[in-house]
């Protein structure tokens, strides 16, 4: 990426760029008179490019707190109409960040350009599209090599910038909100738009800052995130794991037992969301890359195989009960009351993207 004077720069080889004009008019109201750093794509994507997003724009704030604001040009249809879809513009938004700043700091970070690429590189990629309320974990820091609790993401509608119609269709502005591990955690619990909402007062705009801590750290804070969790229950209805399987074994004079293995990295989380999804009705998804365990919630326990799917059914009784006896240690444990069915845990090994080992879990 190469900085430019003004944002049309990277558009100055278009005839036309009415969806640019759009968006640009939409931030010129919110900073009158203010030009931001614009860093342009050196090679256009459609042009074997590495980097998916036209450019990056970014201001200066000040108020509420000191911050740069990021936003993309590339996720929706800048130049010509060339999708079918009349209604919408391109991927329908663009993502915005606010990155806290000191006061006296002349240029906003470079690393959050790369990241606002990495994350339009996996919609580019995937066809996946993010959305208000939606989170993704980013597996290490999203700053890279710095010191920073803030490995997660929320996305939030941006505070300050309404959907738009462009002449190239309907777009909105996605913010990108950091979050710790243990506020992703707090998110899937409850549900993530909610938990954005209840850390608003202690992150103004949603501003992403690296230095700081958990805000669940505070006490009312938490107070707030786990009474919305219990009286709303999970929003989150999958879990991916890369460990699942199970065998049914039958046994002399004994109904057959299914033996279900499964990683300690998960069990924390499995154990914490049932009891939020089965009680209000809601079914869990558990899920491998070929196998699913659906959970499902019975007045009788019950477990039952269909191809690459078990499907349990339990009462709340046994939610509670599997939530105190399954533990992130490797072992088999036996739900009392649910003899049907034993739980393997096997340890889970963490590497990094060289494959070296950084952690083991169980």
């Amino acid at each position: 990426m190469t900085e430019a004077a003004q944002g049309r720069d990277a558009a100055d080889d278009e005839d036309l760029s009415p969806g640019w004009d759009a968006i640009t008019a939409a931030l010129e109201r919110v900073y009158p008179g203010q030009e931001p750093k614009h860093y342009a794509t050196v090679i256009k994507w459609m042009l074997g490019g590495p980097d998916p997003l036209d450019g990056v724009s970014v201001w200066r704030r000040m108020e509420p707190v000191p911050h740069w604001h990021y936003l993309s040009y590339g996720l929706s249809e800048l130049y010509a109409k060339e999708s079918n879809d009349a209604e919408t513009s391109g991927y329908g938004f663009e993502l915005t960040f606010r990155l806290a700043c000191e006061p006296d700091d002349e240029d906003p970070p470079a690393w959050a350009v790369n990241f606002l690429q990495n994350l339009a590189r996996y919609v580019f990629k995937s066809g996946n599209v993010f959305d208000d309320g939606h989170w993704m974990t980013a597996n290490g820091p999203i700053a890279l090599e710095q010191e920073t609790l803030i490995r997660s993401m929320g996305f939030v509608f941006d505070p300050e910038l309404p959907a738009i119609d462009t002449p190239n269709g309907r777009m909105s502005f996605i913010q990108v909100v950091g979050l710790t591990e243990d506020e992703e955690r707090a998110g899937k619990q409850w549900d993530t738009r909610k938990l954005l909402e209840a850390l608003l007062p202690a992150m103004p705009l949603w501003v992403t800052d690296l230095a700081r801590p958990s805000l669940l750290d505070d006490a009312e804070v938490r107070r707030r995130v786990e009474e919305g969790a219990a009286r709303d229950g999970s929003s989150s209805g999958f879990l991916f794991t890369e460990v699942l399987g199970w065998e049914t074994s039958k046994r002399l004079l004994r109904s057959p037992v299914t033996e279900i293995t499964l990683g300690a990295r998960q069990v924390d989380e499995l154990v914490a969301l049932l009891p939020l999804r089965l009680p209000f009705g809601r079914d869990f998804h558990f899920a491998s890359r070929e196998k699913s365990l659906v959970f499902e919630h019975g007045e009788a326990d019950s477990v039952s195989e269909e191809d690459d799917r078990l499907v349990m059914r339990l009462s709340d009784a046994t939610v509670r009960e599997l939530a105190r006896t399954l533990k992130p240690v490797a072992g088999t444990y036996e739900v009392r009351g649910f003899g049907a069915v034993r739980w393997k845990v096997q340890k889970t090994t963490i590497r990094d993207p060289q494959g070296n080992v950084v952690r083991t879990i169980g």
